[in-house]
């Protein structure tokens, strides 16, 4: 059976959308780009980070496009100056929350966080530092964990779980002391369920995952390739990463 068609305006724009469709899903079809940073195209949506937020009419709340379903005669609002300030404040609250320091991270000029950031004119932080001096995890052969760059958007947790079926990492602990863990709290080197296959290192939007041997700016993402190998699978294609 078909999937119904449904009418809805984003932007105050009349656009068709398919019942089900998230709010992210619709407004990316119709050329609306909304930010995002724990979504990732092929796994599960959580709604985790918060800067996806989208204004819906009729209701001051302020809904996460990511997991919000769309339904028939919905108006959603995108961009404003309201959106605009909740965004930067979402990214000034994780930038805040661990050691960002770009000039010094594999991933400078290649994070998802840093051109985010650039993109709404972040250019300072007003609130308090609070980040904790955390350790960098350098026990297995070809990758390294480094806590400190982590903004926990669980993309790794749900790769390693939904694609690669291996369930190693999970974040422990709550609040400002939350982290990622591996197995059973094990060194990642240690950890028995790890293939190696690299998905979380490519799904991590920032440098808290990386492969061994890259010098600061060097470490450049393929998330697509987690996208493209998760839209394989949902049709039975098959691939190899």
């Amino acid at each position: 059976m078909p999937d119904k068609t449904i009418s809805v305006r984003i932007d105050g724009e009349l656009v068709t959308a398919r019942e089900g469709d998230t709010i992210l899903d619709a407004a990316r079809a119709n050329g609306k780009q909304i930010p995002t940073l724990c979504y990732l195209k092929g796994l599960s949506a959580v709604g985790a980070c918060r800067v996806c937020l989208v204004e819906l009419s009729g209701t001051g709340r302020l809904l996460p496009a990511c997991t919000t379903p769309m339904q028939d005669g919905m108006s959603i609002q995108t961009t404003s100056a309201r959106l605009t300030l909740y965004r930067r404040m979402a990214v000034e609250l994780l930038l805040a929350e661990r050691n960002h320091i770009c000039s010094s991270c594999v991933s400078n000029g290649h994070c998802e966080l840093q051109s985010l950031a650039q993109s709404l004119g972040v250019t300072h932080i007003r609130y308090a530092y609070n980040n904790p001096r955390l350790p960098v995890d350098m026990t297995h052969p070809r990758f390294v964990l480094d806590h400190n760059r982590c903004i926990l958007c669980t993309r790794c947790v749900r790769v390693c779980a939904e694609l690669e079926g291996a369930g190693v990492w999970e974040v422990g602990s709550r609040g400002i002391h939350a982290h990622l863990v591996s197995d059973l709290k094990d060194d990642w080197g240690h950890a028995h369920n790890c293939t190696g296959c690299g998905k979380c290192v490519q799904a991590c939007p920032t440098g808290a995952l990386a492969e061994k041997g890259f010098a600061v700016h060097e470490m450049v993402k393929n998330s697509e390739a987690v996208s493209r190998l998760a839209a394989q699978r949902a049709g039975h294609a098959g691939s190899s990463f």
